[in-house]
C-alpha cells in the first residue's frame, strides 16, 4: 500500500477514534500498532523493538520531570485559596469602573496563570468565586462566561505552562527548550490578557449595562486600604512567580529545579494562609499523580503514532504536499495554522502537538521560519482549543461550577469575540516575530 493511501486512512482511523469518544492515548496507541503491522508486513517482533525503543527516551527525559512537580506546585495553589483574597481585593479596588468587576477578574487569572499552569484549575476557581459574583452585579450572563473562560485559558500560555514543557520534551532542540519557551510566551500571554482587559474596558463603556459598576455603599475602603489590601494579596504570588520564572531566565536552576523550588514556595504560601495540611498535602498528591499519568500516557501513545506515521513515510507525504504547492510560504503557514485551528475544535491540545509538531516542525524549517516564533504560533493558536466549540474544555470546566442561569447558549456566545481577540494576537505574532522572539534574545542570547 502507498504512503499516500497510508497516510489518509491513518488520519482517518485517528479522527474516527476520537469522534466516538475512546481515551486519547489507547486510541493513538491502538492507531499506530494497527498501521504499523500494516506498514511492516504484519512483522510484530519488530513493531515492538520499535515502540519500547522510543517509548524509553520518554521516561529518560530529564525535563519531564518538571511535569508533575509544576502539577503539584499548582494544586497546592488551587487548594491554599491564594487567588480568593486577591480577588476580595480587586473586586474593592476596580468593582467602581464599568467593567471593573470583569476586568478584576481577568487579572486574577492572569497572576493565577503565572502561578498554577493549568486551565483547568484557572477556570473552575474563577467560575465559583467570579461567576455568582458577576450574575449578582449585573454582568451580561455572555460577557461574564467569555471573560472567565478566557481568561482561564492564559494558564496553558503564560509560563509555568504545561503544554510549553511538553513542545520542549517533545523537540529536544536547543531552540524550543523549555527556558527559551517560557521566555518566549510571557509578552504573547501578557498581549493578550491587555487585549482582553481593552474589549472588556471599551465594551462596557459603549454598553454600561453588560458590565455596571458595583454601588459606592460595597466599596467604602480608603485608599491606604485599597493599597494594603492589594499588596498583602499580590506581593505573595508574585514572589513566587519571581521564583520560578527568575530562577530559569537568569539561568541560576533548569526549569525542573525551579518546579521543584515553586513547590516549596506554594507550600509556604499554603501555609501562610493556614490552608497546609494532611489532607491538602493527600488531595494535592492524589491529583497529580493522575494528571502526570495521564499526561504521559498521552506522551507514549503519541510517541507512538508520530514513529509510525513516519517511518511509513506519511511525514514525507504532508512535507511534499505542503512545500510542493507553488505558494508563498505564509499560505503554506497559514495552512498549518487552519488545521491546528481545527483540530483544537475536537481533540485535546496535548494529543494535538504530540501529532503535529513532529510533522509540522521539520516543514517550518524548510521554509526557513525560526522554530521558536514557529512553536509559539502552535501554542498560542492551541489556546483557542479550550474555547472553541464543539469540545472546548474551558466551556465545560465552566459549566460544571457556573450558576444555573448560566445556559450553554450564553456561554457559547460569550467566548465568540475573545476567540476573535485570540486570533487577531495569532495575526499580530505572524506579523511582528520580535514579539516572540525579544525577550528570548535579553535573557539567553538567541
Amino acid at each position: 500500500m502507498s504512503p499516500e493511501i497510508l497516510t489518509i486512512l491513518m488520519f482517518l482511523s485517528l479522527m474516527v477514534s476520537i469522534t466516538l469518544g475512546h481515551p486519547l492515548a489507547v486510541t493513538l496507541a491502538g492507531v499506530a500498532t494497527l498501521f504499523g503491522l500494516i506498514d511492516n508486513g504484519f512483522n510484530f517482533p519488530a513493531l515492538i523493538d520499535l515502540f519500547v525503543n522510543n517509548s524509553w527516551g520518554i521516561f529518560q527525559s530529564y525535563i519531564l520531570v518538571a511535569i508533575p512537580l509544576f502539577i503539584f506546585m499548582a494544586q497546592i495553589l488551587d487548594r491554599s485559596k491564594v487567588s480568593e483574597g486577591l480577588f476580595d481585593a480587586l473586586y474593592i479596588v476596580l468593582g467602581g469602573l464599568k467593567g471593573g468587576l470583569g476586568m478584576a477578574v481577568i487579572v486574577v487569572s492572569t497572576v493565577f496563570a503565572a502561578t498554577t499552569g493549568i486551565v483547568g484549575a484557572s477556570v473552575v476557581a474563577m467560575g465559583l468565586m467570579a461567576g455568582p459574583a458577576l450574575l449578582r452585579r449585573g454582568y451580561d450572563k455572555g460577557l461574564a462566561a467569555g471573560i472567565i473562560c478566557s481568561s482561564g485559558t492564559l494558564g496553558i500560555l503564560i509560563p509555568p505552562s504545561i503544554m510549553l514543557v511538553v513542545y520542549g520534551g517533545l523537540t529536544g532542540m536547543k531552540e524550543t527548550s523549555v527556558g527559551n519557551l517560557f521566555a518566549a510566551a510571557i509578552v504573547p500571554g501578557l498581549m493578550l490578557s491587555i487585549f482582553y482587559l481593552g474589549y472588556v474596558a471599551i465594551r462596557c463603556t459603549l454598553k454600561p449595562g453588560d458590565g455596571p459598576p458595583i454601588p459606592a455603599s460595597d466599596r467604602t475602603a480608603t485608599t491606604a486600604q485599597k493599597i494594603s489590601m492589594t499588596m498583602k494579596s499580590f506581593v505573595p504570588p508574585f514572589a513566587l512567580i519571581l521564583t520560578v520564572m527568575g530562577t530559569i531566565l537568569a539561568g541560576v536552576a533548569t526549569p525542573t529545579e525551579a518546579a521543584a523550588l515553586g513547590c516549596i514556595g506554594a507550600m509556604i504560601l499554603a501555609m501562610f494562609n493556614k490552608k497546609f495540611n494532611r489532607e491538602v498535602m493527600a488531595q494535592a498528591c492524589d491529583s497529580t499523580i493522575r494528571t502526570t499519568s495521564m499526561i504521559m500516557l498521552l506522551f507514549v501513545g503519541g510517541k507512538l503514532f508520530s514513529v509510525v506515521f513516519l517511518s511509513m513515510g506519511g511525514g514525507d507525504v504532508v512535507a511534499d504536499l505542503l512545500l510542493g504547492m507553488d505558494v508563498h510560504e505564509y499560505v503554506v503557514l497559514g495552512i498549518m495554522m487552519a488545521v491546528v485551528f481545527l483540530m483544537g475544535m475536537f481533540i485535546d491540545w496535548a494529543a494535538i502537538l504530540l501529532v503535529v509538531v513532529p510533522i509540522f516542525t521539520p516543514i517550518a524549517m524548510d521554509l526557513g521560519f525560526d522554530p521558536l516564533w514557529f512553536a509559539m504560533l502552535i501554542c498560542v493558536n492551541l489556546q483557542t482549543s479550550f474555547l472553541t466549540p464543539p469540545f472546548g474544555y474551558s466551556l465545560f470546566y465552566f459549566k460544571g461550577v457556573a450558576p444555573p442561569e448560566f445556559t450553554m447558549g450564553d456561554i457559547y456566545k460569550g467566548i465568540l469575540p475573545f476567540v476573535l481577540i485570540q486570533v487577531i494576537g495569532l495575526g499580530l505574532l505572524i506579523t511582528f516575530p520580535a514579539i516572540i522572539t525579544w525577550l528570548p534574545g535579553v535573557f539567553f542570547g538567541n
